[in-house]
């Protein structure tokens, strides 16, 4: 969707990934394009990028992967094609999209001609890391709708063998300009642990109340590698700032697979229908929606116009906002949404102009830092997070990552 004041946030679906079969790419890419109407002609030029793309991670690269993916504003659909691969990476990035060099064993078509025929085509690669690539194709004529690079981005990517995944994110506008605040966090009560009449998850499962996805226990945020970065502050009252605010949301539902799936998506529905403003709210909007599933680990973000960041977290998503030089972790409490909260809090953070915030499952390790992400940070949300996914992600668990950056 694009706000009224021009804040542009997409809302999309992973659809399917490809890494062992990527000739299946092409013709999946056929009937998706002509499942959201992208017309014969569009659908067609779609079909000969995703070959051309999928050939050449074939040929040259190592462990490659094709994702295809459904975007959507509130008038039209389109699709998104992400290419990421593990080396050995391109030397020179321009020289690769100049025409005629396409390589051995491709379409013959060259990056370049993948670059026109696409909306939005954006490329980043390494020498021995790798490459990431994204062409976004929408119906022609492009409708009104459509322009600007998205704030907000993430990727999902399941478990080894399951079709569905457990992780999901999701981000939202509040266009409600009236300012509300909220009691103090200190002089609330907490939320009920569990209702009387449901059993708790974790005695049904035997999952530790502090274990698993409920996290570590509360940390307060701390800048690293190279630079001082500001700390997080607890926020006694939490008060929404004048203007358009952007609500970002990561989930991980419980475990992996189908079950998982159903929290996921019953945390992302209450996310975007609840009209909550604060990352409290939203919390306990889903907190509430949840119970009956097998819970979540909630993280939810929102981002001011000025750049103030408000973040409260319940489990085990990792948190942070980083910049060329710094990477400054977000606090998180334990609990499990839908099914054990303690005390909810807000924290208050600066996102800069130059910075991102990122959000990710424990699908990804958090052993990386602002160095490994310095060079993407003026790429397009969805390319950042599936550059971090390949970095740090596991295929022992459904894993996401979500990259938000401040409106300027």
């Amino acid at each position: 969707m694009t706000a009224a004041d021009g804040l542009a946030l997409v809302d999309s679906e992973d659809v399917a990934w490809f890494r062992d079969r990527l000739e299946g790419a092409r013709g999946s890419a056929a009937a998706l394009g002509r499942r959201v109407g992208l017309g014969e002609q569009r659908t067609a030029e779609l079909v000969l990028a995703v070959a051309e793309l999928a050939a050449n991670v074939t040929k040259h690269a190592v462990d490659g992967s094709v994702l295809l993916r459904v975007l959507r504003n509130e008038t039209v659909a389109g699709v998104e094609v992400v290419v990421v691969d593990s080396g050995p990476g391109m030397a020179d990035v321009s020289e690769a999209l100049r025409d005629g060099m396409s390589t051995a064993g491709t379409l013959g078509i060259g990056l370049g001609a993948v670059g026109r025929l696409a909306d939005t085509f954006d490329i980043h690669s390494q020498p021995g890391l790798g490459t990431v690539q994204l062409a976004r194709f929408w119906p022609r004529p492009l409708p009104p709708s459509v322009g600007g690079e998205p704030l907000v981005a993430g990727v999902t990517r399941p478990i080894g063998g399951e079709q569905v995944c457990g992780d999901a994110w999701a981000a939202r506008t509040d266009t409600d300009t009236t300012v509300h605040s909220v009691r103090p966090a200190d002089e609330r009560s907490a939320t009920a642990p569990d209702d009387p009449v449901r059993p708790s998850w974790s005695v049904l499962t035997g999952t530790r109340p502090f274990g698993g996805k409920m996290g570590p226990s509360p940390r307060l945020s701390s800048a690293r590698p190279g630079g001082s970065g500001r700390s997080s502050m607890p926020v006694r009252a939490v008060v929404t700032g004048p203007g358009q605010g952007i609500l970002v949301m990561s989930c991980d539902g419980l475990g992996h697979g189908p079950l998982a799936s159903l929290a996921a998506q019953a945390a992302v529905h209450a996310f975007r229908t609840g009209g909550a403003r604060t990352p409290e709210q939203a919390i306990e909007q889903m907190h509430r929606a949840l119970r009956g599933t097998r819970g979540a680990a909630v993280a939810v973000a929102r981002i001011e116009p000025d750049g103030r960041l408000l973040f409260c977290g319940v489990g085990n998503i990792a948190a942070a906002v980083v910049t060329n030089a710094t990477r400054s972790t977000l606090l998180s409490h334990p609990g499990i949404v839908g099914h054990q909260m303690h005390q909810l809090r807000s924290y208050e953070h600066h996102l800069p102009a130059h910075g991102i915030l990122v959000m990710h499952s424990d699908g990804l390790s958090e052993r990386w830092g602002s160095a490994d992400l310095a060079g993407l940070l003026h790429h397009p949300p969805a390319l950042i997070a599936t550059a971090l996914l390949r970095l740090a992600g596991t295929r022992r668990d459904d894993a996401s990552a979500v990259i938000a950056k401040a409106a300027r």
